[in-house]
């Protein structure tokens, strides 16, 4: 049996495990525990080891909220990485860097949907970073900085630099990519200083437009903190267990649809905490900061799925109820001020109301920040490549239609896994395995060259790669959207 792979990094020596022909280490410390003094704290360098560190488990998953909890209260060191790479002995070799998604309240890297072994067999060395979220990554509070998950994000960024090419990977060839919040963190990334020079490229799938004002992220900790009986410091919180905090995010989410009129937008996202415009950490939206010459282009490959809202109203059993007076509601917060309801009407004059809704949640939250940020990078002197995926998935009578997360295992090679079932069957249809080994070409193309296989976007003709049973380079096709939202980025939620 052969010796498992073992590699010389700047904090001490990692031994991983040989898995289908790729040296995989896991639960590398990046930053020290998040406990203590450095709870609510940037994040401090991992230090070093004597002697071989065992790299073969997953660090544990970092307090989430949400629907899926789980816990593991013994073990705190969470910020951590993992490596796949195709040979350790090595040189040059592109990186791809994954940050995990889950509406800011959730990051999962040893979700087996993110299994990377068929991109390492492309040749990429493959990152995935757990970083906090929730009250411990993104509430706003006294005595802590603010977007204390990007901050992580970036000391990640900071231990790949120094120390992946002992995996065999070029620390000048990095791309930084991810789904969802994950998309959403590589898209303030790409614009905050203390990010540049990092990274190379960038992938972003389903980039969402969720960003708070200070005043209203000060007004979501006082709540949070009220329903805990405390103060919103983190000198306080830092003695309740992340657990607890977790759940309690989790309650006020699910809370908050009708229980905060004055939280605007805010409220009708079922997120009660996201990245914070602070001024500090995040000086801006990345729309904004490309668009005003703040932050410089790069080669971007981004893209979102046609039916993005739909497994939302799936999930959570809203498919079929969505009345006139929810279409209402959904115009009034999310279509651009001032006229965007009117214009959403007279564009889908036959639409019903759970049409129009659909469409105007899957615009404001995931596909038109997509396509604006793919615009104002190119605009900022970068290269943006577009996609939209239109094929549908077959699960429940294939009411699902082109969902949100149903690229991601497309992208991975891992319709096999079980969130890979759920959407795509047992038995991937044909046109399913096409369109995921397009994106895996697309992906590796793109990592390596800068070049996904099809031609960039150009506000002009607007040319879009359409994944489905027949790709097809196009013009962007939800043009009638684009018109609404044409020079309406996103903008922060707000008090109202």
């Amino acid at each position: 049996m052969p010796e498992q792979p073992t590699v010389r990094i700047a904090e001490g020596v990692v031994e991983g495990r040989w898995r289908r022909g790729h040296a995989v280490f896991r639960g590398i410390p990046y930053a020290e525990p998040p406990v203590g003094k450095l709870r609510f704290a940037a994040p401090a360098p991992a230090r070093s080891w004597e002697g071989t560190r065992q790299a073969a488990e997953f660090g544990p998953v970092v307090p989430r909220s949400g629907p899926v909890h789980a816990s593991s209260p013994d073990d705190t060191d969470w910020l951590t990485l993992n490596v796949c790479t195709p040979d350790p002995g090595a040189a040059g070799l592109p990186v791809l860097v994954w940050i995990p998604g889950g509406g800011y309240m959730a990051a999962d890297t040893s979700d087996p949907m993110l299994d990377p072994a068929a991109l390492a067999g492309a040749g990429l060395v493959v990152v995935s970073v757990n970083y906090w979220v929730g009250a411990e990554g993104f509430a706003l509070l006294e005595g802590a900085p603010p977007n204390r998950g990007f901050l992580d994000q970036i000391a990640a960024l900071h231990w790949i630099r120094r120390n992946i090419a002992s995996f065999g990977g070029d620390p000048g060839q990095v791309t930084v990519a991810g789904q969802s919040s994950g998309a959403g963190s590589v898209a303030a990334l790409m614009t905050m200083k203390p990010a540049r020079g990092l990274f190379r490229r960038a992938i972003t799938h389903s980039v969402p437009g969720l960003h708070c004002t200070r005043a209203l992220a000060q007004q979501v900790a006082v709540e949070l903190a009220d329903r805990l009986g405390t103060v919103p410091t983190a000198a306080v919180l830092a003695g309740i267990d992340p657990w607890r905090l977790a759940e309690e995010v989790t309650a006020l989410s699910a809370d908050l649809h009708g229980y905060h009129e004055g939280w605007g937008r805010l409220s009708g996202t079922g997120v009660a905490i996201c990245p914070v415009v602070d001024g500090e950490v995040l000086a801006e939206t990345p729309w904004s900061a490309l668009a005003g010459g703040r932050a410089s282009g790069i080669e971007l490959l981004a893209g979102h799925t046609r039916d993005e809202f739909r497994l939302f109203s799936v999930m959570f059993g809203k498919r079929g109820t969505f009345t006139e007076q929810d279409a209402r509601t959904a115009l009034e917060l999310f279509a651009p001020a001032p006229d965007g309801a009117d214009a959403y009407r007279a564009a889908h004059p036959h639409a019903t109301p759970e049409e129009l809704l659909e469409t105007v949640y899957s615009d404001a939250l995931f596909r038109m920040p997509s396509t604006l940020l793919a615009e104002a990078n190119a605009a900022a002197g970068g290269t943006s490549f577009l996609f939209e995926l239109r094929l549908a998935s077959p699960a429940a009578g294939g009411v699902l239609g082109a969902c949100h997360s149903l690229d991601i295992p497309l992208a991975f090679g891992t319709p096999d896994s079980p969130t890979g079932r759920q959407l795509l069957g047992d038995q991937p249809a044909p046109e399913a395995m096409a369109v995921s080994q397009e994106l895996q070409r697309a992906w590796t193309g793109f990592v390596t060259t800068g070049d996904p296989g099809w031609a960039a976007y150009h506000p002009g003709r607007q040319l879009t790669r359409v994944l489905d049973a027949d790709s097809k380079t196009l013009p962007y096709p939800e043009h009638a959207s684009h018109r609404i939202w044409k020079g309406r980025a996103p903008a922060p939620f707000d008090l109202v």
